[in-house]
């Protein structure tokens, strides 16, 4: 699969071509490009807990989500946690305004409900598309190196599964930009969790450096997470732009701290 850059308007995003020509769906993963924040949240911070003007926030989802399609406001979003929990979506979790209290944890999303974008957020973390269009049936997932060694980009699959009987040949799988190898520097915590997960198939994704330090592939590991959940490699889209190497264009944790806007990736059914 296939991911590139888009534009509409002033709003700059990524999205993945083969969920494109499926149709009945819209997606997109956000850049910081595009929106009407100032200072440290410039410009398109869709990040509800950083601290912006709340108006200029809902300004910039009204942007992000005309941008990429979706049908209208309605949306849904979680407190992620870094864990592998995921959440099926039902009207009562859908609301129209981003400030509006979220009760419960997840750090996956699915639902069968046209009309719903189902939103998560990032600033180095992958963020993880799915959608079925045999069963119309859209997920996201917030990936970070716990929620990695969580294998949280293989429980969204399986939930998709369990409740609405998709079959994994049938997901399409777009991870969106996040930290990178180049950048993601780690002391051995993160790779000795990525070992006690997933055993000897994890090394090749984990590579020593010369102070010691370990460099990690984030993307690569949830890439085959996916393939290990049963869908097919062709079916899966990775974005290999870094947020850390790339400031123009997003924002980065590990680069700039909590001193910052957050990049957003949504998915509904029209």
């Amino acid at each position: 699969m296939t991911i590139v850059q888009k534009q509409h308007q002033s709003v700059v995003f990524l999205a993945s071509e083969e969920m494109e020509q499926a149709g009945g769906v819209a997606h997109g993963f956000s850049t910081r490009l595009g929106g009407i924040s100032e200072g440290m949240w410039a410009s398109l911070n869709l990040g509800v807990s950083r601290g912006d003007d709340p108006d200029h926030v809902r300004e910039n989802y009204r942007r992000f989500l005309t941008a990429i399609g979706a049908q209208g406001p309605r949306m849904a979003m979680s407190n992620q946690v870094h864990e592998n929990h995921v959440r099926v979506i039902t009207k009562a979790d859908v609301k129209e305004d981003p400030y509006e209290k979220v009760s419960y944890e997840a750090d996956g999303l699915v639902t069968d409900l046209p009309g719903v974008t189902l939103v998560i957020f990032s600033a180095d973390c992958l963020p993880i598309l799915y959608y079925d269009p045999v069963r119309q049936v859209v997920a996201a997932a917030h990936a970070g190196w716990r929620g990695t060694a969580a294998d949280i980009a293989g429980a969204v699959v399986r939930k998709m599964e369990e409740v609405y009987g998709c079959d994994p040949q049938n997901i399409l799988a777009a991870i969106g930009p996040g930290i990178g190898p180049c950048c993601f520097e780690t002391h051995e915590d993160v790779p000795n969790a990525m070992m006690a997960a997933f055993s000897t198939p994890v090394l090749k994704y984990l590579h020593i450096q010369e102070n010691g330090k370990y460099s990690v592939d984030l993307k690569g590991i949830n890439a085959m997470r996916l393939e290990k959940a049963g869908i097919p490699t062709e079916n899966i889209g990775v974005c290999e732009l870094c947020t850390s190497c790339h400031p123009d264009l997003f924002w980065s944790h590990r680069q700039v701290g909590t001193n910052r806007g957050s990049m957003a990736a949504a998915i509904g059914l029209k």
